[in-house]
């Protein structure tokens, strides 16, 4: 697991990451209603997010926040996920974990990270959805603070267009490993 943004260095917090139209994301995130038609996603790792927004340049994903949430509530929306893909050998059966997906208010998906110019990378980061009652909480509860990062975004992706990867890097968040005990992720490895 990654953190980015000023969570990075909390003991308390975990980071996220969105990307949105303008202004939608308080109107679409006040009400449980978002997740009747589908999953609000957690990105915790900054080029993985940029690699699915495209920089904050595609369409619907023109804003880019950073949310920082509490470490309580990352960790409940962990204790409460599933795999959002059945895994023989983790799951006992195709119907329990459908049954497990059906039931759950987490999901966790694990996509390849990414390189400054949105290459896949050898190992994994976390991507972590919510439905139904963590989204609740994810807006009423765990949410601590909200940041606007389309400007770094839009900064980052214009030295990397350029070539200087050097000092696109040096803009990055901070990101390390999430510290995770092993009980937390045992399920949610594929």
């Amino acid at each position: 697991m990654y953190l980015c943004g000023p969570a990075a260095s909390s003991t308390a917090t975990s980071a996220a990451l969105r990307a949105d139209q303008p202004a939608t994301w308080a109107r679409n995130h006040t009400s449980q209603k978002v997740c009747e038609r589908g999953l609000t996603w957690i990105k915790p790792s900054f080029l993985w997010m940029m690699y699915r927004c495209g920089w904050g340049a595609k369409a619907g994903q023109e804003t880019v926040l950073a949310v920082e949430i509490t470490r309580e509530g990352f960790e409940w929306a962990l204790r409460h996920a599933v795999l959002s893909s059945y895994v023989r050998g983790v799951h006992p059966d195709r119907a329990t974990w459908q049954r497990q997906v059906k039931q759950a208010p987490a999901r966790v998906q694990w996509d390849p990270e990414r390189d400054l110019r949105l290459r896949p990378l050898t190992y994994r980061s976390l991507q972590l959805g919510l439905c139904g009652e963590a989204v609740r909480r994810y807006a009423d509860e765990w949410t601590v603070g909200i940041s606007d990062v389309t400007p770094l975004a839009h900064e980052v992706h214009t030295l990397v267009s350029g070539g200087d990867l050097v000092s696109a890097a040096r803009l990055l968040p901070e990101e390390r490993p999430y510290p995770a005990a092993d009980e937390l992720l045992a399920d949610l490895r594929p």
